[in-house]
């Protein structure tokens, strides 16, 4: 396959060892959902050590939401913490109706406070012309990938995210060495690649990333746990312990 190839020069900072991903789609009262909230999450993960912060965005009911008037308020709020702030494009946004997403993504463009960076997933109809619109709009791109074969059509992009879903603990570090393999294996593209996994799967990539040299992603879109399954508090408390995790995977440099 042809590795994927980044879109041109990017303003993109790259991550080098962990992003933090806020909400994603969960509903516990602790999860931070309104713009204040947001924003003092991302603040503390930041001060924790995360590089960039990744959120989903909410309407007014609490659904999340790619129209304007939600996305600005939650990424001007989020800008205080410092760090890019990358948002969702998640087709299920729109119950699957990839014009009406491409609508609402387009509406972004009179926005004076536009996310740094947008994550569209391979498989969703729409991914190439989304991926042309935010490009035109000066958003950065990050594919989303979650099998082979999303990996082996992922186009242009910023960064590619090698994202297993769905699978028990066990299951994680082959699903994603399957992934990257299809990729052309770590180095095997110009294309910054970061390796993260939900639910069972976090905390086994979290560790595979740091032995690959790779950078991660933690935060209560993809658990709500700990390593050894005890409850955290905040979307910081995982990012420090994301980072022990990573480091203590980590390959020694020669010396």
């Amino acid at each position: 396959m042809t590795p994927p190839a980044q879109r041109g020069p990017s303003a993109l900072p790259p991550i080098r060892r962990i992003k933090a991903c806020l909400n994603g789609g969960r509903s516990e009262p602790f999860v931070p959902r309104r713009p204040a909230e947001l924003s003092a999450s991302a603040t503390g993960a930041v001060a924790a050590g995360a590089e960039a912060v990744h959120l989903h965005p909410r309407d007014a009911a609490g659904r999340e939401s790619l129209a304007a008037q939600d996305i600005g308020p939650a990424v001007r709020a989020v800008r205080a913490a410092g760090v890019p702030v990358g948002v969702s494009t998640g087709l299920w946004m729109t119950g699957g109706d990839a014009a009406r997403r491409f609508e609402l993504v387009a509406a972004w463009a009179t926005l004076p406070d536009r996310p740094d960076f947008a994550s569209v997933n391979v498989s969703e109809d729409g991914y190439d012309d989304l991926v042309t619109l935010l490009a035109g709009m000066g958003v950065a791109v990050e594919a989303g990938v979650w099998s082979p074969a999303d990996a082996a059509r992922v186009g242009p992009a910023d960064r590619v995210l090698v994202e297993v879903i769905g699978a028990a603990a066990p299951e994680a570090v082959p699903a994603a060495d399957a992934i990257l393999a299809r990729l052309g294996g770590v180095g095997g593209t110009d294309v910054p690649i970061l390796l993260h996994g939900e639910d069972e799967a976090c905390w086994p990539l979290v560790a595979h990333a740091g032995r690959l040299g790779l950078p991660t992603r933690v935060g209560f879109e993809d658990t709500l746990t700990g390593p050894s399954g005890e409850p955290v508090a905040t979307n910081a408390e995982l990012v420090r312990l994301a980072l022990r995790v990573w480091a203590g995977a980590a390959r020694p440099t020669p010396g």
